[in-house]
């Protein structure tokens, strides 16, 4: 007759054991997902990002600006054009050259990505000169950065491309 009690004490420890082993498995499976979701790639901000500018002469001139991420930042651009204008009048803001969305661009490291900047989109002798580009990240334009152009600039009507991960398809062609 013991052992007829013994088997259900048996049972039920088999039982808590097996418990504990799919709570631990449940337990390590979800510190596994938060471990994956923290290492989710997220949007850039301007403060994660560095910027460059240099003149082209591609398309009848424009400025290439290229951002990358900072050491230790791992981020990506939405393929949407920079917030970008050269003085504080409305009319120096910089307008999408592009129609669409482009693919978005994930920086870190050595990877960047590219936006074309053309400062004048009119063929005539008006516009605002300006030494000086103030950039950010769309979306984040209280903390822009203000980068120094290479050559004073012309401006009427500026225009800027989407982010782009290679340089040859941020040219802003005029129309």
């Amino acid at each position: 007759m013991r052992s007829r009690f013994a088997a259900p004490s048996a049972r039920l420890a088999l039982a808590a054991v097996a418990a504990v082993a799919v709570t631990a498995t449940a337990a390590g499976t979800a510190t596994a997902t938060a471990d994956s979701r923290n290492a989710t790639v997220r949007a850039c901000a301007t403060k994660d990002l560095s910027f460059k500018v240099s003149l082209k002469t591609q398309a009848g001139g424009y400025y290439l600006v290229t951002a990358k991420a900072k050491s230790g930042v791992t981020c990506y651009l939405e393929g949407v054009f920079p917030s970008a204008s050269f003085g504080s009048s409305p009319d120096t803001e910089v307008a999408p050259a592009e129609h669409a969305v482009s693919d978005r661009v994930t920086l870190s490291g050595s990877t960047a990505a590219y936006a074309g900047i053309n400062p004048k989109t009119t063929n005539n002798d008006f516009g605002k000169e300006f030494d000086f580009l103030h950039l950010s990240v769309a979306g984040d334009e209280t903390n822009a950065v203000t980068l120094a152009l290479p050559e004073t600039a012309t401006v009427d009507r500026p225009v800027a491309t989407n982010w782009h991960a290679d340089p040859a398809d941020a040219v802003p062609f005029a129309n």
